[in-house]
């Protein structure tokens, strides 16, 4: 038995295919397509690995001149071995569309609505279909049930219309699809459907589908939580002009959010989105300046832009607003002010404006004292677990303050407040406990 070092060349295309399928070794496509190429190209490949290998699979034989026809077959198996290779995924992907839209449409045909919904978007991106627009619109209306609906109302008809834009490809519309699932406004709220959509906007070049993109990534709706794909797409409809997204750009520089932390480009970004007209970037820029975040210390910069941010409706920009003017900071010191705009950030949900608010009824800062309304008010910003707030209502559940003494659940808020960072609650429970 002699081991002819060149018949290893000879058998190149069957250890390829071993290797490609895992016959007896690891599976190892890379080598499998170099082993195919060496069958092609008729080179003796001086690889000890191949031979080591080859020798463990037992391929040694006498030398033969029959293994002259057996390197031309070699050859041609190597070539014909190679497309399999190549074309198998692509043959069974065609193979596997082809069944799943036939089953999407046997399904669909039964009223199975997320097959519907499937088969309308096979049909508008011409998945395994041709694209039929007017087929995709029909699939898409039967699986909101909305195909024999005679009579639609003002959101169900705002719905209707902009779906037939979206199917045209027209990228805002297709945001707007994905708002209307995010919020179930006009249809059934659906987040998969809503990231769904605002993908699609996001590829077509919508800066407000990116930055809704982003959001849906950073927050987990319809997908998976991706720090790096928020921020890419925040980055996307930031360059694009969006206030919004130019705004979220900012927040993931300053927190570190996909990204390297970077104080300075935050407020870049604020800045930018702040002079676009956005309340929120509106907000984060005074944040900045009374914080020298990314800038200097400027308290009369930071009321400046707080009170653009709480004109224009922010929540956390009328709080913050409220805080300078019961303080005095970067303006003249006024209660009234201070209640005032603790007020609007209290209604339009701002847990620390509710607090705050709180604590201007229990205290009568620019307004009477109402340790009823104070009551009211900790309790909504507890249940928004603020944790300030939860100590307070725990205290007036403790000492009866705007409600009745309850020691179980002034121990239940305290906990609450403990758990949320407040140490002194610690103490005030150890007080009822001893």
């Amino acid at each position: 038995m002699e081991n002819h070092k060149e018949s290893k060349f000879w058998f190149t295309s069957f250890i390829g295919f071993f290797y490609q399928l895992g016959i007896g070794c690891d599976i190892d496509k890379e080598k499998a397509m170099n082993l195919y190429f060496l069958s092609i190209n008729n080179e003796i490949e001086n690889d000890s690995s191949f031979n080591e290998d080859f020798d463990k699979l037992c391929i040694i034989n006498d030398f033969d001149y029959s293994f002259v026809s057996l390197r031309n077959k070699n050859i041609i198996i190597g070539k014909y071995l190679l497309s399999l290779f190549y074309y198998k995924d692509i043959i069974l992907d065609i193979n596997y569309k082809q069944n799943k839209l036939a089953m999407s449409l046997k399904l669909a045909k039964k009223g199975d609505l997320e097959a519907q919904y499937n088969l309308a978007i096979c049909y508008m991106d011409g998945k395994g279909i041709r694209k039929d627009k007017k087929k995709a619109l029909k699939w898409f209306l039967k699986s909101e049930n909305k195909y024999f609906k005679i009579i639609l109302n003002k959101n169900e008809r705002e719905f209707k219309r902009t779906l037939k834009l979206a199917i045209e490809n027209d990228s805002t519309a297709q945001n707007n699809m994905g708002t209307f699932y995010k919020y179930g406004k006009g249809t059934d709220k659906n987040e998969k459907k809503a990231f769904e959509w605002y993908t699609k906007s996001a590829i077509a070049g919508c800066a407000n589908g990116q930055c809704n993109l982003g959001f849906c990534y950073e927050n987990g709706i319809g997908t998976a939580k991706d720090n790096k794909k928020t921020f890419e797409w925040y980055t996307k409809s930031a360059i694009a002009g969006c206030a919004n997204g130019q705004c979220n750009l900012g927040f993931c520089y300053a927190n570190g959010i996909g990204t390297a932390k970077d104080n300075k480009k935050a407020f870049e970004w604020y800045t930018k989105s702040s002079i676009a007209g956005c309340a929120n970037g509106q907000c984060n820029l005074g944040f900045c300046y009374a914080n020298g975040i990314g800038t200097a210390k400027d308290n009369k910069k930071a009321f400046e832009w707080y009170t653009k941010s709480s004109i224009a409706g922010c929540a956390n920009g009328q709080c913050n607003l409220g805080f300078f003017y019961e303080n005095g900071i970067g303006t003249a010191k006024d209660n009234k002010k201070a209640f005032e705009w603790y007020t609007k950030s209290a209604i339009a949900g701002c847990p620390n404006g509710q607090c705050n608010l709180g604590f201007c009824y229990a205290n009568g800062v620019g307004t009477d004292k109402n340790i009823t309304k104070s009551f009211e008010w900790y309790l909504k910003s507890a249940e928004s677990e603020f944790a300030v707030a939860q100590n307070y209502i725990g205290d007036c559940y403790d000492y009866g303050i705007g409600t009745n003494k309850d020691k179980d659940k002034a121990i239940y808020w305290y906990k609450k407040a403990l758990d949320n960072g407040i140490k002194e609650a610690k103490d005030k429970l150890l007080d009822i406990f001893s």
